[in-house]
């Protein structure tokens, strides 16, 4: 075969790969664990170049006939749609923790505390590191990153190449799903929190019964060892906690590819 024949014979798959590495792409981009800093950008290229490959021999995909056009745009457009809605819904669960953190933090007295978080390089409190740290070893424990590749490659079966655009109804469900974030977040914190608060209410008596006492002197070494043990004695229900979360969220990205 000529140099020229074998050009145009690999050209179609070529053009159909990269089609179907929009999704996938855009998927990794939006998904936790996958959009981590840490994850060098070749990494991720690799990533949806297998699995895009894994998607061609799986389904038939047919891509658009013309690179340049109006069409072509609009299709690469809702395929990058779809990819970023599979990966966000995930990454809205992955929010609780760090709602918790600010919760108990702020109650602690380490509201302050932060750092540079390696997951997505922003400075976050440092007891949401910690959290976020536990939910991201329990999502790759429970293999929440193979689930996550699998509802990826069912939705070229239930979201089509070519009539993948979302509905107002599955665009809704994602708005209503960042309403379990500020849920999740407070359940997560209650355990704490309410051992702080009964703390906060004990100072508060005290400092009505005793005006002459330092409060920042005992109420703040208090709040600091009261949550830490706490903390130590809560964890086990938290960790709990934290797989149910998970499970709400990859329940949630089924919904959205399989209705």
């Amino acid at each position: 075969m000529s140099p020229l024949g074998f050009g145009l014979s690999i050209e179609p798959q070529l053009w159909a790969l990269i089609f179907v590495m929009v999704r996938v792409g855009a998927a990794f981009v939006a998904a936790p664990v996958f959009s981590a800093v840490g994850i060098p950008l070749v990494v991720r290229v690799t990533l949806s170049g297998a699995i895009g490959v894994l998607v061609l021999t799986a389904h038939p995909i047919t891509p658009p006939e013309h690179v340049f056009a109006l069409a072509t745009i609009l299709a690469v457009a809702a395929e990058a749609l779809v990819g970023l809605a599979l990966g966000f819904v995930l990454q809205i669960a992955f929010a609780a923790p760090m709602i918790a953190s600010e919760l108990i933090g702020t109650s602690m007295g380490i509201g302050f505390a932060s750092a540079i978080d390696p997951q997505n390089g922003k400075s976050t409190p440092a007891l949401g590191q910690f959290f976020s740290m536990m939910l991201t070893l329990l999502f790759l424990s429970v293999n929440g990153h193979l689930i996550l590749v699998e509802m990826i490659v069912k939705s070229y079966v239930a979201l089509p190449p070519g009539g993948a655009w979302l509905k107002p109804q599955q665009l809704e469900n994602i708005a209503f799903f960042g309403g379990y974030t500020f849920l999740a977040g407070l359940l997560l914190a209650l355990p704490v929190g309410f051992l702080l608060l009964c703390l906060n209410l004990i100072v508060g008596m005290i400092s009505r019964s005793a005006p002459s006492l330092n409060l920042f002197a005992v109420g703040l070494p208090a709040s600091l060892a009261v949550g830490v043990v706490a903390l130590a004695l809560g964890f086990p229900a938290m960790g709990d906690y934290l797989l149910v979360i998970i499970d709400e969220g990859l329940a949630a990205t089924q919904s959205l590819v399989l209705g």
